[in-house]
């Protein structure tokens, strides 16, 4: 089910200024209850909380599994020559395969798996759809990071995504330590919008996905969110999973260890909530990178 909207009225306002703004996020953050799902209360409060929470998902064969799908997508010669791969900055090195449940069987079941679906619809209080899915790669030595960010800045300005009403995923298929570029959070601070400076420059996309430059944070405004929230860092053994706000604000750095760090990641977006025209932007990303196909994923 395709669906274009005609164009909603725009409450995170962002890439509109030379100047960045913080202001208060309009919208809720838990959708539903413990009543709705899997998730306990104690896991909802922490989400509504911090703006994510961690779970022990997969077991030591399933994270095997997946493992090997990794390994057979990185050296199939016609997904590493596709668009939706993206390589490490410099290197031929596999950073990001992206639209990875349309490539591989076993990440389709997972999306459908009652322990990630339904998960998401009771965080989001609705059906939901796969915004966007990927496997990233972040090998030893040369693996590179991601500046800080919300996603949903990003969603919002080049997507259209109305709302900070989605969900993402993040898998570990390798052990996360606190030196291999593990992902970092500021816990509270999805509870506020980082209206970005300037503008998005043409098929940003493109450069974006290697190393994001438009629609990041200034010094000033990542300094207040740290002092004020504090950061943390999401370590885990493989089969470990992250639930975070589409508008947490985190980041990684580069990963010098031998150590690899891959993940599979997914983002639920509600079918309330689906794409309309780009916000900030003068053409919407392809959609490999986001589906506006909003059909809902069931069971």
């Amino acid at each position: 089910m395709t669906v274009i909207h005609t164009k909603v009225a725009d409450r995170y306002p962002t890439r509109s200024s030379a100047r960045s703004a913080i202001f208060p996020r309009r919208d809720p953050v838990v959708w539903s209850d413990p009543a709705a799902g899997p998730a306990d209360s104690d896991q909802l409060l922490a989400h509504q909380r911090s703006g994510f929470h961690a779970v022990d998902l997969l077991s030591p064969g399933e994270v095997q599994h997946h493992w090997r799908e990794l390994e057979r997508l990185t050296a199939d010669p016609q997904v590493r020559a596709d668009e939706r791969t993206v390589v490490e900055k410099g290197t031929d090195e596999v950073r990001s395969i992206f639209d990875v449940h349309h490539l591989s069987p076993a990440i389709v079941d997972l999306v459908h798996d009652p322990r990630v679906l339904d998960r998401a619809r009771q965080i989001l209080g609705s059906e939901v759809y796969v915004h966007q899915s990927r496997i990233n790669y972040m090998p030893g030595f040369r693996g590179g990071g991601f500046y800080w960010h919300s996603d949903f800045e990003t969603w919002h300005a080049e997507d259209g995504m109305p709302a900070p009403r989605a969900v993402s995923l993040s898998i570990a298929l390798t052990d996360n330590y606190p030196f291999n570029g593990g992902l970092m959070l500021m816990p509270g601070a999805h509870r506020s919008f980082v209206s970005c400076a300037g503008e998005t420059p043409a098929e940003n996309y493109k450069s974006s996905l290697v190393e994001q430059r438009a629609g990041v944070p200034g010094e000033n405004d990542i300094t207040r969110l740290a002092y004020e929230h504090g950061i943390e860092q999401f370590t885990g053994p493989a089969g470990s999973a992250l639930w975070f706000d589409s508008n947490s604000m985190h980041g990684s750095g580069n990963n010098i260890t031998p150590f690899p760090r891959s993940n599979i990641f997914i983002v639920f977006n509600s079918v309330h909530n689906t794409l309309d025209e780009p916000f900030a932007a003068k053409h919407p990303r392809p959609e490999f990178v986001a589906s506006r196909d909003f059909e809902p994923v069931w069971r």
